[in-house]
């Protein structure tokens, strides 16, 4: 039944009203204090719209268990958004838990006390003791229907508000006319042939194509790729003007149809008289096999500027049963010396870490020391070709080893790229309802970069905090910039005004510190990773973070930043004295006290 005031439902003018007064708030609000009023404020107004999912809002005498703190009991609560515990003691840790962080809910009941066990999209494990079985259900039903929304606009990031200063718009940060700016080349444009999003549902309104070819050749080219995903430019490497491409298959077919809009297209991109590689993330085999399909590859006779290899990678469904079977040996408390490396062995994570990182080297040969374009594809261009082309960028760009370059990276190849993160990243490895789509792609290309990072640690302005922070943020968030699947699912939902972007809140002094590598110098070289077994790691603060004490890693970073504090100041000790003893030593000379 509807509650009715004149014309209009009740609930709506009461949303009216308390937005009004959240909006007023929003604006006079200073101090922390008010802060937290103004978040509970919003929460209860949040709480409206999910008052059906929540059958007990509060609940009291509830014993929290969360790694690397002492059990706390206290009062919990559930919102439209959040699992909140707080015990109301001073120096205790609380719980502010997003539903969307819920990968799998397990209930266990004990007599009459109900044990809810939390297995989150970070890996991490919390137990909550309820001390009623009816009140345990409800907790339980509320949290497994508030952590499964199907509609993205019921999700956190359209309801939070940011209390912080904005400094920039993240969602303007990194646009594809500043990407053309910055790669300062004459013979790339910028094609809005994508405005409407009907040449590729998955690509950017803008894209950056070879200069000499016109928008009527890119249709064709796209009526010929896989989703129209078409050949676009990735990264131009300046020191011999060699360019990754990427695309995503042609359309072959069982016939060897070809396309002579799409030859002329990557022959432009090469130039006259000069050669690339086109490197397939498939196996041979495959291939062939998705020409029956309609798909398929490039007919080395129609290119004959370019030369075909293939390197395969494994798909998202593969990458997500070896790291379930990672996390199930990394939580496994009873596991041996060899058990554990007979596990670690047998999921093949680091196997698949070690391939990635073998193509992605390979492909920066190509353009740094062969003076080789390439252009990467596998079948559809968004999950293993971000990977690569992403991965390659790292090695040969100082850039993107930067925190800007860096986002810069993520949103060029990945978020603009049309990598489906709604899709990949709506569930993790704890989750036992079918998972067709999901997969780890992302965070296989993270835990590179974290390979890479650990064999050149000055290379890289950022720590594996950022690394963290934007695999956490990819699987649930308070921010838009992780949501839906590609561009125009995002300008459908108007994300960039209804929802605040990750990089608006992390690209502030305050909170960019807190990513700072105090290590970092500025390295302008390609790096070359070492790619052999015995040079590869388990990243293990982040597989696992929730089962390994941090303290040991905390107090090491801790002596280097004392270490480096000390060092500085012995630099500007040393200086003063330079420049003391360079005033004594002029006195002196005018004195007549010393010879020049």
């Amino acid at each position: 039944m509807t509650f009715m005031i004149g014309s209009l439902p009740l609930m709506l003018v009461y949303r009216s009203v308390l937005s009004s007064c959240i909006k007023a708030i929003e604006i006079t609000i200073s101090g922390s204090a008010m802060r937290r009023l103004f978040y509970h404020v919003k929460s209860a107004f949040d709480a409206m719209e999910f008052v059906e999912f929540i059958k007990t809002p509060k609940l009291d005498g509830v014993k929290l268990h969360q790694p690397f703190h002492p059990p706390v009991e206290g009062t919990l609560c559930v919102t439209g958004h959040h699992v909140i515990l707080s015990s109301r003691k001073a120096n205790t840790e609380e719980l502010w838990l997003l539903h969307m962080m819920v990968d799998y809910l397990e209930k266990k009941f004990i007599g009459s006390t109900g044990q809810l066990t939390l297995y989150c999209k970070n890996f991490m494990v919390i137990q909550l003791d309820i001390p009623s079985m009816e009140e345990c259900l409800n907790v339980a039903s509320s949290i497994e229907n508030l952590s499964s929304l199907q509609s993205v606009k019921m999700t956190y990031p359209f309801f939070y508000r940011s209390t912080f200063e904005k400094l920039e718009d993240g969602w303007l940060a990194f646009q594809p006319e500043s990407e053309l700016t910055r790669i300062k080349s004459d013979n790339w444009r910028l094609s809005y042939v994508n405005e409407d999003f009907e040449v590729s549902p998955t690509y950017p309104r803008a894209i950056v194509v070879p200069k000499t070819v016109d928008d009527e050749i890119l249709k064709k080219a796209a009526a010929f790729r896989s989703g129209g995903r078409f050949p676009i430019l990735s990264y131009l490497h300046k020191k011999h003007d060699t360019v990754i491409m990427r695309s995503s298959q042609p359309l072959t077919g069982g016939n060897s149809k070809r396309c002579r809009e799409d030859e002329k297209l990557l022959n432009a991109a090469l130039g006259i008289g000069r050669r690339g590689y086109i490197i397939d993330t498939r196996s041979y085999s495959s291939a062939v096999a998705a020409k029956s399909k309609g798909g398929g590859f490039e007919i080395e006779s129609h290119y004959p500027q370019w030369r075909r290899v293939h390197k395969p990678l494994e798909k998202h469904s593969t990458l997500q049963e070896s790291l379930t079977k990672l996390l199930e040996a990394c939580k496994d408390s009873n596991r041996t010396t060899d058990k554990w490396l007979s596990r670690l062995s047998s999921c093949g994570w680091l196997g698949h870490v070690k391939e990635l990182l073998n193509v992605a080297c390979l492909v920066a040969q190509c353009i740094d020391r062969e003076n080789f374009s390439v252009l990467v594809h596998g079948t559809d261009g968004f999950d293993v070709t971000p990977q690569v082309t992403s991965l390659a960028q790292v090695i040969l760009d100082p850039d993107c080893r930067t925190i800007r370059g860096f986002e810069a990276l993520v949103e060029r190849e990945w978020l603009q790229g049309g990598h489906p993160f709604a899709s990949r990243c709506s569930q993790s490895v704890f989750y036992s309802g079918k998972t067709k789509h999901v997969g780890p792609v992302f965070l296989l290309f993270l835990d590179c970069v974290w390979q890479i990072h650990q064999q050149f640690s000055c290379s890289f302005e950022f720590n594996e905090d950022f690394l963290h922070m934007i695999f956490e943020n990819a699987y649930a968030s308070q921010f838009g910039t992780f949501l839906c699947n590609n561009e125009a699912e995002r300008e459908r939902l108007e994300l960039a005004e209804k929802t605040t972007s990750l990089w608006t809140f992390v690209n502030r002094p305050d909170i960019l510190q807190k990513y700072l590598n105090p290590l970092f110098k500025s390295n302008q070289n390609v790096i070359w990773p070492a790619v052999a077994p015995q040079s590869l790691c388990l990243w293990e603060s982040t597989y696992l973070r929730w089962d390994i004490e941090p303290a040991p890693r905390a107090a090491v970073w801790g002596a280097i930043l004392d270490i480096m504090q000390d060092d500085k100041e012995s630099r500007l000790k040393v200086y003063a004295l330079r420049r003391e003893l360079a005033d004594l030593q002029k006195e002196a000379l005018e004195k007549g006290l010393i010879g020049e």
